[in-house]
């Protein structure tokens, strides 16, 4: 298997254009914080706090399989600091939800991974 080197190539401007793109995909009022993961440069950290008053955090990672194509996973939901159960209905429909604006956002960023 070869080593992919999609975010290795244009580490800088990709980093970029997450942090430009995710919050215009994301809800209205939604905040988000993006971090390369230090262990494996192709794998995007991806914190999410929920508008209004619900507090939640959301902590998912991203990894470039290859040029085109990520794996989006959940890690962990918290509600004001502490941990809650993610398998209400309500929390697996936000989880749902920003896992689709997660492959979206790498789904516009083609024009930078996909040579």
């Amino acid at each position: 298997m070869s080593t992919n080197t999609t975010t290795t190539k244009k580490p800088t401007e990709l980093y970029a254009a997450w942090h430009e793109t995710l919050p215009r995909i994301l809800n209205d009022g939604d905040s988000v914080k993006i971090q390369f993961d230090e262990a494996n440069s192709s794998r995007i950290r991806i914190t999410i706090h929920t508008a209004g008053h619900s507090g939640y955090t959301f902590d998912f990672t991203c990894l470039y399989v290859d040029d085109r194509e990520v794996k989006v996973e959940f890690i962990d939901v918290e509600k004001d600091g502490i941990h809650v159960d993610e398998h209400t209905e309500i929390i697996q429909t936000l989880i749902e939800d920003y896992i689709r604006h997660i492959h979206e956002c790498a789904q516009t960023l083609q024009r930078i991974t996909h040579h």
